[in-house]
């Protein structure tokens, strides 16, 4: 099964939206923790979305690991920095994760690909 993270987040962002107009307050403290959660601080936004990239894959959800490759890649992660978090995800999770982290390889490449016109 080959997943396209570039459709899959695009999806996924539609069908949250119908939650932020019946789910406002809910959806809006999501929000709220995830900026608070993310913001830099003696971690930089670049590490924390390589931590929630590692814990994506370990939880094995592919709209977290296209979300998070997606924010990695504007944020300037090297494939290199991706690899070696997903080393640690895969020693800490086994073999189901290694097959996810194969995932995360694809989104960031993905979206490290600039869209033809």
């Amino acid at each position: 099964m080959s997943t396209h993270y570039k459709e899959l987040t695009q999806d996924i962002s539609r069908h949250l939206a119908q939650l932020h107009k019946t789910q406002p307050d809910v959806m809006k403290g999501f929000g709220d923790m995830g900026k608070a959660a993310m913001t830099g601080g003696v971690l930089d936004a670049k590490v924390k979305e390589l931590i929630a990239l590692a814990v994506g894959v370990a939880a094995r959800c592919d709209g977290c690991i296209g979300f998070h490759a997606k924010a990695l890649v504007r944020l300037g992660a090297s494939e290199e920095e991706v690899h070696e978090v997903l080393g640690v995800a895969i020693y800490m999770g086994g073999g189901p994760v290694a097959m996810y982290a194969a995932n995360a390889v694809a989104a960031f490449r993905e979206f490290s690909t600039p869209a033809s016109s």
